[in-house]
């Protein structure tokens, strides 16, 4: 009976959490309070939607890379005065480029100390240079594109107001999308083929000082919000009701908060000039790097026209915020410390963050500016509609073949063990929706593999119980009392359910690392089964047993 008090409390807050992360898929949370609003999603293959497979045109990026290296090298010679005949490009494929003519000592040494990390030497001919791009910087190059193009695709995505879409590389070129749910196939095919728009723009600084007012009481006044509407939608809207109470040229964007999930949870205002005029058509490149002290930041490359644009905005605007927007979402808004003339420009982060927050950052604006900065072209390859009645039928036929194996494993726990085969009976209920709590607390999208998961659990869950009531069958055959078979009944099945749980959790967990898609939606709901079992099976059901034996007094129980 040792802490039996205790374990009961465990046992009931944890079935209460259960039922309040279970609640929001069974009752409209939007009418009355509840600690979670989260439900749980269904995948492609369960409600229907759109598949997609689209391919990336990495060589043709490459190719465009190597071009406007060729034109910097050309640029810069001509800046530093460093005669060269020429610079062309040889293999555009591999970025192999070939510097003729002028003074190779001094060349080399240009290189070596600008793109020495870049590009290596491969031959050194009698008046030729030759340079090729690192293997590893372009292998890094290329997944850079990859990824660019699926925060690209997401930008679009979101916009569309497409729930738990899975967007996911496949391959080296490939990027796979799933939109469940989606029934408007070609109006998604057109998002997912749109480049995402990228502009700099000026915040203002005539933002009025009642802004939360106004916009609450457009919002009122038109019966409408953020929440209930695609944002850009939104934001057209709620510039065009504030006409005549903000400044002229002007308009009125949002940021997404840093700890909020969603700009609709949390969002920033910034009034932002619209004639400002410099869009990501100027910019060539945006990448990670690191200030004198090892900080990350974001550096910026614009081309001959942007450069000069640039220069110009900068000079007449030292101190002022520029604001990064892309698809009307203001990323970020540095300050304008100093004029920026040579078309290269960082974007700082500041120091209140630690480093790796401030790495992540720079990553996803470095992203997000080369989604709008150097859109790849997308090939669609592959194209599947599944439509909700296929989705229907197989959760029917799940419904189905679940109902009757879990009806035959509660028949036969309770036939073989009687009444210890009620409670494992009372406990495998509650594992299941324990396994779909945890998944709708995740925000996880349930799929057929998934559901073939819960059912693998399932099995792990009955393999304890099993374990568990052999172990007091033998003790009570040695004749030891109901009490003492239970006590040693759990305790020496314990290693071997903890033994087969965790070489089960560690294939999960190479499932999980290593696979795409289903296979780790699979290893999701196997390794949340494998949780529960060891909570609910094993500890749940032992509390249990001793509530009936010492609160009800009773003593003994038919195994």
């Amino acid at each position: 009976m040792e802490n039996l008090t205790s374990r009961i409390w465990i046992a009931a807050v944890g079935v209460l959490t259960v039922f309040v992360c279970l609640a929001p898929n069974f009752i409209n949370t939007e009418k009355v309070w509840w600690p979670t609003e989260r439900k749980l999603n269904y995948g492609l293959d369960i409600q229907g939607g759109l598949h997609l497979v689209m391919g990336v045109d990495v060589a043709g990026v490459v190719k465009e890379q190597g071009a406007r290296q060729v034109a910097a090298l050309k640029a810069e010679f001509q800046r530093e005065q460093i005669p060269v005949s020429e610079v062309v490009l040889t293999k555009p494929e591999q970025g192999e480029m070939e510097i003729r003519g002028g003074d190779p000592a001094r060349v080399k040494e240009y290189m070596s100390n600008h793109y020495g990390t870049m590009l290596q030497l491969l031959k050194d001919a009698s008046g030729s240079l030759t340079y090729r791009y690192y293997d590893s910087y372009l292998a890094d190059f290329k997944q850079k594109v990859i990824h660019q193009g699926i925060e690209t695709i997401r930008n679009r995505i979101d916009e569309f107001g497409v729930a738990e879409p899975s967007i996911s590389q496949q391959g080296s070129d490939r990027i796979q999308v799933q939109l469940p749910g989606m029934a408007d196939a070609e109006r998604a095919k057109q998002l997912v083929n749109t480049a995402a728009k990228l502009d700099f723009m000026l915040v203002s600084n005539q933002m009025p000082p009642n802004i939360m007012d106004l916009i609450s009481q457009a919002e009122t006044a038109g019966n409408y919000s953020m929440k209930d509407m695609k944002y850009s939608a939104y934001v057209d809207r709620l510039n065009k009701d504030l006409e005549g109470k903000l400044p002229a040229k002007t308009a009125l964007y949002f940021e997404r908060s840093e700890n909020a999930e969603s700009i609709e949870a949390g969002r920033i205002p910034f009034l932002l000039q619209t004639d400002t005029n410099l869009g990501g058509g100027d910019l060539t490149d945006a990448f990670v790097s690191f200030d004198q002290y090892g900080g990350p930041e974001v550096s910026l490359r614009f081309n001959a026209a942007g450069a000069n644009a640039f220069r110009d905005l900068t000079t007449a605007n030292v101190g002022r915020q520029m604001a990064i927007v892309l698809d009307k979402v203001v990323k970020t808004a540095p300050n304008i410390q100093t004029p920026i003339g040579n078309g290269e420009a960082r974007i700082t982060l500041g120091s209140s963050r630690n480093r790796d927050q401030s790495l992540a950052e720079a990553q996803m604006i470095a992203t997000s500016l080369r989604a709008g900065a150097l859109p790849a072209a997308l090939e669609q390859l592959e194209e599947r509609r599944v439509g909700p009645s296929l989705g229907a039928d197989a959760i029917r036929k799940a419904q189905i073949g679940s109902l009757f194996g879990a009806i035959a494993i509660l028949i036969f726990m309770a036939f073989r063990y009687r009444s210890m085969g009620v409670i494992s009976d009372l406990v495998l209920i509650l594992n299941v929706l324990m396994v779909l709590a945890i998944l709708t607390s995740l925000g996880a999208t349930l799929t057929l593999p998934g559901i073939a998961g819960i059912a693998l659990s399932i099995a792990f869950a009955m393999d304890a119980n099993v374990l568990i009531n052999e172990r007091i069958r033998d003790e009570l055959r040695k004749g030891a009392s109901f009490i003492y078979g239970v006590k040693e009944g759990y305790d020496r099945a314990m290693s071997a359910i903890i033994d087969s749980n965790l070489t089960s959790a560690a294939t999960a967990l190479v499932l999980l690392y290593y696979g795409t898609g289903p296979v780790r939606g699979f290893a999701v709901t196997l390794l949340a089964g494998i949780v529960t079992t060891l909570f609910s099976n094993v500890f749940i059901s032992k509390v249990i047993v001793d509530v009936v034996i010492h609160k009800f007094g009773k003593k003994t129980l038919s195994v």
